[in-house]
């Protein structure tokens, strides 16, 4: 996989989404703007160099929304490399530990999920009890942005829990990121050492089943 393309929309400053997108001239960007009544922040990174090879928006802050999974579980998987956590590991929760949208986790309330079927839940179906239950496993929001500034990323943010952190109020800091920041977070679990070479597999495998966020956002782009 040689490039990363990260589009974050933000539909009236509340919707945000981040995907794997076909690429988009600025043009149609700037056209999709005016259409949305929204910001539209995207890049473009060579992963291999680092280099940005498109941009719009990039450094401006955009609402996480549920873009943050695909980190989480980049933490997840760092502590399983360094034996910390077990992807086999089961997690057994009860009723009142979901939350609205949670297609998969709710069908599991009896035998629970393990490790590696809550990150797939998580990123794949987005769902948002998953979210919730590695989140606690990596120490909560904060443990999640304090993983970020150990891999040197100083502008992500996660402050909330899920469905908490979808109330993107404009102007609020909260469980907000940047595109370019995003990106490079995104280049270093997937290409630097940050991850064992397997744990990177894993990762981009999860993102390339995402069957959420790829169909939503192919939908309203040109």
């Amino acid at each position: 996989m040689r490039y990363i393309r990260l589009c974050i929309i933000s539909l009236l400053a509340t919707l945000p989404l981040a995907v794997h997108a076909s690429p988009q001239p600025l043009e149609q960007i700037k056209q999709s703007e005016s259409q949305l009544s929204g910001r539209v922040g995207m890049i473009e990174m060579d992963l291999a160099s680092g280099r940005t090879l498109t941009a719009w928006r990039a450094d401006e802050r955009f609402p996480m929304m549920s873009t943050f999974k695909v980190v989480l579980c980049g933490a997840v998987l760092a502590r399983v490399d360094a034996g910390d956590e077990q992807l086999e590991r089961k997690i057994h929760y009860r009723q009142q530990d979901l939350v609205d949208y949670s297609p998969v986790s709710e069908k599991h309330l009896a035998d629970g999920m393990t490790v590696g079927e809550l990150c797939a839940a998580a990123i794949t179906m987005s769902d948002n009890s998953a979210a919730n239950l590695l989140l606690a496993t990596v120490g909560g929001p904060a443990g999640l942005t304090a993983f970020l500034r150990q891999i040197g990323d100083n502008v992500t943010r996660l402050d909330r829990w899920e469905t908490e952190l979808n109330e993107a109020l404009p102007g609020d800091a909260r469980d907000t990121t940047t595109p370019a920041s995003m990106a490079a977070t995104l280049r270093k679990l997937l290409t630097s050492q940050r991850l064992s070479a397997r744990s990177q597999r894993q990762l981009l495998q999860w993102m390339v089943d995402d069957r959420v966020a790829g169909p939503l956002i192919r939908s309203v782009l040109p």
